[in-house]
């Protein structure tokens, strides 16, 4: 039985759920994301939005210049988790592997199950549907024999498509898109390659490999790869908490030390929050540099002790940023996790002779009271102050749990 990899996208999810719950928004340009008044951008636009050229990522003073008489909306993060809980569980009823990208988007492995629910194509199918009947949202469906093509076929039919690509679909459907549609192929490489005469996919493919390899070395060994169709990555399902992490890749490649800083900040609050709901504690912070040209380094430290606290993960995540990373290179995108993580009722330890106890407490009252009214009037009612500016706003942040 050949594989049967299923890509699944939400469309516009943010946008499309402040649509649904709010009925008087359906038909109108909706735009979800930071303030108007600050830098914040623009996390999501509903297609009707995306008409006036507004589009993620942009900053919201220009998503205003295009679209004076959009609706502008706070991003409702307490929502949208809900929601991608729910979507999520659907994923599951149908394969238990299931690699979740962000809330709105997931690799769905349905190579098993075409056994018990028919053919994969039935199976999208039929996912699309539970989507549309229990959620009422819709979402783009893409399905092939790897996860880089059954991407690519997710984004060929926006909104509410459903595209299949296997081997014999390559030279016709695929090899005629732009290199820029690639994985791998940001703005300098699609200029350089451009530059050689190599402006589609299928050009690329037929290029000699050891050039490739020689011009852009393993990353070109990479998309000369893809560009062929072949993509050796599993659907990765995480059936228990291992980790907790939060990355984002930034629009713009990002090379200000303070504007790193504060996305590390949010980074950071948002992963210790997540722990704290979950009744877990780590002992291992990392993080994650990915530069423009996708060469990513990770490094640790471990802890002295277990902790769900803000003040000791940032400032570990802080000394490993400043070790690590060197004023004025650009980034592509930042990640901070936490790992070595256990129950708080399985943590038994001696405390640290040489830690202040009494501010360690006080630290972990204040962060309760942040959890309480949050979770009781959502998710950004209480903020710490540095998170009320540029990309610390904007909240669309990736999740690795």
């Amino acid at each position: 039985m050949k594989p049967a990899i299923l890509h699944i996208d939400m469309d516009a999810f943010y946008a499309a759920v402040e649509q649904r719950d709010h009925p008087e928004l359906k038909g109108k340009p909706v735009i979800v994301g930071g303030s108007p008044e600050s830098r914040g951008v623009v996390s999501t636009a509903s297609y009707e939005a995306r008409r006036f050229g507004v589009h993620s990522a942009m900053p919201m003073a220009e998503a205003v210049r295009l679209c004076p008489y959009g609706v502008y909306l706070p991003v409702n993060m307490k929502q949208y988790r809900a929601v991608s809980a729910q979507l999520m569980d659907i994923f599951r009823r149908f394969t238990p592997d299931v690699e979740a990208i962000s809330l709105d988007e997931a690799f769905l492995d349905v190579t098993g199950s075409q056994k018990l629910f028919g053919p994969a194509e039935e199976i999208g199918r039929r996912i699309k549907m539970s989507i549309a009947e229990e959620l009422h949202l819709t979402a783009s469906v893409g399905l092939s024999y790897n996860k880089f093509l059954a991407k690519l076929a997710s984004d060929m039919e926006k909104p509410d498509g459903f595209t299949i690509l296997w081997q014999e679909n390559l030279a016709q459907r695929v090899w005629p898109l732009s290199v820029r549609r690639m994985m791998g192929v940001g703005e300098k490489t699609a200029q350089l390659l451009e530059g050689m005469g190599v402006r589609t996919i299928g050009q690329l493919a037929k290029m000699d490999s050891g050039l490739l390899q020689h011009l852009l070395g393993k990353q070109g060994v990479l998309i000369h790869q893809l560009a062929n169709g072949i993509d050796n990555r599993k659907v990765e399902a995480v059936r228990e908490h291992k980790s907790v992490g939060r990355e984002v890749t930034f629009p713009q490649d990002i090379s200000q030390r303070e504007q790193l800083e504060t996305v590390l900040f949010t980074l950071t609050d948002d992963v210790c929050h997540t722990l704290r709901e979950n009744h877990l504690k780590g002992k291992t912070v990392s993080i994650k540099i990915r530069y423009p040209d996708f060469h990513s380094i990770t490094r640790a430290v471990t802890l002295s002790q277990y902790t769900a606290n803000f003040e000791p993960v940032f400032a570990a995540a802080q000394n490993l940023m400043a070790q690590h990373y060197k004023d004025g290179i650009a980034i592509r995108l930042l990640g901070v996790t936490v790992s070595n993580l256990k129950k708080d009722a399985e943590i038994v330890e001696q405390q640290d002779l040489f830690a202040d106890q009494a501010a360690i407490e006080k630290q972990e009252e204040l962060n309760k009271v942040l959890d309480k009214i949050n979770g009781k009037y959502g998710g950004n009612t209480l903020r710490r102050a540095r998170k009320l500016t540029g990309w610390a706003k904007n909240g669309e942040l990736s999740q690795e749990d």
